[in-house]
């Protein structure tokens, strides 16, 4: 069984950045491909982006390609994703996740809130 634990989100102006870190505990994080995903109020949850589990292959929503960065520490056993230029759409909990095989993500964290004010 997998943990995941999100961290870093917070309050942030328009045109800032911040980096959202997830660590992961109870597997062997280097077999898993890892994502992030987000869910704004009253809205159901969308991917964001993912990185495979042995090349390091990412993959963005168009949303926030060219703005967010997803990157692996298999030592650290944690998983980053690097937010700049944010936008008050970026609002939304950021929830980090796991899987083995990429059909379905199998472990989710509890999600950390990020804030974007105009």
């Amino acid at each position: 069984q997998v943990q995941l634990v999100e961290s870093g989100g917070g309050l942030v102006q328009a045109g800032g950045s911040l980096r959202l870190s997830c660590a992961a505990s109870g597997g062997t994080f280097s077999s898993y491909h890892m994502g992030w995903f987000r869910q704004a109020p009253g809205k159901e949850r969308e991917f964001v982006a993912r990185i495979s589990s042995r090349l390091s292959i990412t993959g963005y929503a168009d949303s926030v390609k060219g703005r967010f960065t997803i990157s692996r520490d298999n030592a650290k056993n944690t998983v980053y994703l690097q937010m700049n230029s944010l936008k008050p759409e970026d609002t939304a909990v950021y929830y980090c996740a796991a899987t083995p095989t990429i059909t379905r993500w199998n472990y989710w964290g509890q999600g950390t809130q990020v804030t974007v004010s105009s």
